[in-house]
C-alpha cells in the first residue's frame, strides 16, 4: 500500500521474470539437445552452460542439480497432455464413453512422444535410471483413475472395479509400452497402435464392449 503507481512496481518485476524465464528455457533447451545427441549421463553441466552461453553459476540459479532437468521434461509432458485433453474436450468427460476417452488419451500420449522420438528415448531412459517412476507423483495413474471413476459413475464401468488399481495398471501398461517402443527401431514401430492395443487388452477386462457405444 502506498502512493507509488502500481505499474512502476509490477512492470520491472515482470521484465525480470521474463528474462529469468528466457534464460531458464535456454538452459533447458540446450540440455535437451545435448542429452539427445550424446546421452544424459555423458553430458556435463559445463557442456550445457557452454551451449546455452551462460555462466555455470547461472545454471544453479535455475536448477539445483542436473536431475532437475529431467523433472522439467516430465512437467513439460504433463502440460502437453493437459493441453491435448482440453483441446479434445476430455477434461470433463462425463458424457463420453470410457473406451473413447481412454483411446483418445492414448493417442495424445503417443503424439507427445513421437514429436521427437530421439529426445523421448534419451529422456525416458534418464527418467527411469534416476528413479523418477518410484518417487514421482503418479500423475498418469491419477488421470486414468479419474477417467475410470467417471465411467463407473456413468454406468459403463462395473461398480466393483477398483478405480485406483485400474489407473495404476493403465499407467504401468502405458510406461511399459512406451519403454519397449524406445528400445526398438522407431521406423518399424507404431507407438499409437501399440498403446491402443495395450489399452484395449486392459479394458476388455474392465468395460463390456456393449458399453463402448454412446
Amino acid at each position: 500500500m502506498g502512493d507509488t503507481p502500481a505499474t512502476t512496481v509490477t512492470q520491472p518485476q515482470g521484465r525480470r521474470e521474463r528474462n529469468k524465464l528466457r534464460v531458464k528455457n535456454r538452459i533447458y533447451e540446450a540440455a535437451l539437445v545435448l542429452f539427445t545427441q550424446q546421452g544424459y549421463d555423458q553430458t556435463t553441466v559445463d557442456e550445457i552452460t557452454e551451449r546455452a552461453d551462460v555462466a555455470r553459476g547461472t545454471f544453479f540459479n535455475h536448477f539445483q542439480r542436473k536431475e532437475d532437468l529431467i523433472a522439467e521434461w516430465g512437467q513439460e509432458r504433463r502440460e502437453l497432455l493437459r493441453e491435448g485433453l482440453e483441446a479434445g474436450g476430455l477434461t470433463n468427460p462425463e458424457d463420453k464413453a470410457t473406451r473413447h476417452v481412454l483411446s483418445r488419451c492414448m493417442s495424445i500420449l503417443a503424439d507427445i512422444s513421437v514429436r521427437n522420438p530421439a529426445q523421448t528415448k534419451a529422456m525416458l531412459t534418464a527418467w527411469v535410471r534416476a528413479g523418477f517412476p518410484l518417487h514421482e507423483h503418479p500423475y498418469a495413474a491419477h488421470m486414468f483413475s479419474e477417467f475410470i471413476r467417471a465411467g463407473r459413475e456413468r454406468g459403463d464401468v462395473p461398480q466393483d472395479v477398483d478405480v485406483e488399481l485400474a489407473g495404476h495398471l493403465l499407467r504401468d501398461i502405458y510406461l511399459g509400452t512406451l519403454y519397449q517402443w524406445t528400445r526398438g527401431a522407431e521406423e518399424d514401430s507404431d507407438l499409437e497402435a501399440a498403446l491402443q492395443a495395450a489399452c484395449t487388452a486392459v479394458l476388455d477386462g474392465l468395460v463390456p464392449r456393449c458399453a463402448s457405444v454412446r
